[in-house]
């Protein structure tokens, strides 16, 4: 019986422990930075927390590597379907809103982000089509079928409104699209035609408020420094305070006063910046650098199609997630709701991350055939 629940040595010499490594330092580090940011008011509990998640994911990991990634991928329809159902009940049913988006379900004390979930069933529709049409992307049918399965899940996040989740699955369905050999002409063209229906929409009652709050503080936060141009301030003050080295663990003037909203979340990086200096900073981005390097190999050397695009489609969620997390934190990019991978305080971001890394470790552990 338990046999069932072992994974053989022979797929294990194959495993990346590379990957779990980086993965477990990244979560150790944001433990110690979360419970430095809350500690004042709720001590040890959040810390405590984000490191049972990372117990969950783990486990969570280990499950998804007993079944080999081809055969989650016979299940890509339900596991898609499945994903749009709770994004349905979010936005018409169930769903409660936090900071201007209706994207909780409350589940008792805690609540779930359906639009993290959905995402990953995305990523793994793709990949499944993409294998069905054997990458042939740019004859009209398969277009048109595969940029259905992208922009569903996208129009019903747009819905509650998130503008961060809608822009990571925006970038996923883009780099799905690039790698996997999408005419540059469409590309562009989409892009452009994106552009001209943000700029129409400005100034009329589609574009949401929040929305438009959010990039005009991004525009002009100076104008809006007591206002959504608050939060920008004093991350960029705290940074800016670390110089070098940091102030040092626990002793953040910026962490300690309470002065950066949702900072063990959110702006998890501004608490890297100020404790624990540039050298802190440079640590973790050369993890996540170390990391989606491991995960650019995997993609290279997947044995099929499929497993590729999964691993692209990942690999899109981290670059974007990162870049876009850590450049709202120093003004580069728009404030939104994005969080830091495995970094930022979050079940729901932390068991999706999870999930991605399982199934491109997956992917790895299985790039070619194993006799036993």
């Amino acid at each position: 019986m338990l046999e069932k629940f072992k994974i053989s040595k022979k797929l294990l010499r194959q495993l990346d422990f590379g990957v779990i490594i980086t993965c477990v330092i990244i979560v150790l580090f944001s433990c110690v930075n979360i419970y430095s940011a809350t500690f004042r008011s709720c001590g040890i509990y959040y810390g405590k927390l984000q490191f049972i998640w990372m117990i969950i994911g783990a486990l969570v990991v280990y499950g998804i590597l007993l079944v080999d990634y081809v055969i989650i991928g016979n299940y890509a329809s339900i596991i898609y379907w499945a994903g749009i159902v709770l994004l349905l009940l979010n936005d018409f049913v169930l769903g409660s809103t936090h900071k201007g988006a209706k994207g909780w379900i409350g589940i008792g004390s805690r609540a779930i982000q359906p639009s993290e979930f959905a995402k990953l069933g995305m990523i793994i529709m793709l990949a499944k089509l993409w294998d069905d049409i054997d990458g042939k992307i740019n004859e009209p049918k398969n277009f048109f079928r595969l940029a259905f399965y992208a922009v569903l899940p996208m129009t019903l996040i747009v819905i509650q409104p998130d503008m961060g989740m809608t822009m990571v699955t925006f970038f996923i369905a883009l780099g799905i699209f690039f790698i996997g050999g999408l005419d540059l002409k469409v590309i562009l063209g989409g892009l452009l035609s994106i552009f001209v229906v943000i700029v129409g929409v400005w100034n009329s009652p589609l574009m949401p408020a929040y929305w438009k709050g959010r990039l005009s503080s991004f525009i002009n936060p100076e104008a809006h420094v007591q206002g959504m141009g608050f939060q920008l301030r004093q991350s960029l003050m705290g940074i800016g305070s670390g110089n070098i080295l940091g102030e040092g663990f626990k002793k953040g003037l910026q962490v300690s006063g309470n002065n950066i909203p949702e900072a063990h979340t959110d702006f998890i990086f501004a608490v890297v910046g100020e404790e624990w200096g540039l050298i802190g900073a440079i640590f973790i981005l050369c993890l996540y650098g170390f990391l989606i390097y491991k995960f650019i190999k995997i993609a290279k050397n997947s044995k099929d199609i499929f497993g590729t695009i999964i691993a692209v489609g990942v690999i899109s969620t981290f670059l974007f997630s990162i870049f876009q997390n850590i450049g709202m934190t120093i003004g580069l990019m728009p404030i939104t709701g994005i969080t830091l991978p495995l970094m930022s305080y979050g079940g729901s971001s932390m068991l999706s991350n999870f999930m991605s890394i399982g199934l491109v470790l997956n992917i790895g552990m299985r790039r070619k055939k194993i006799n036993f």
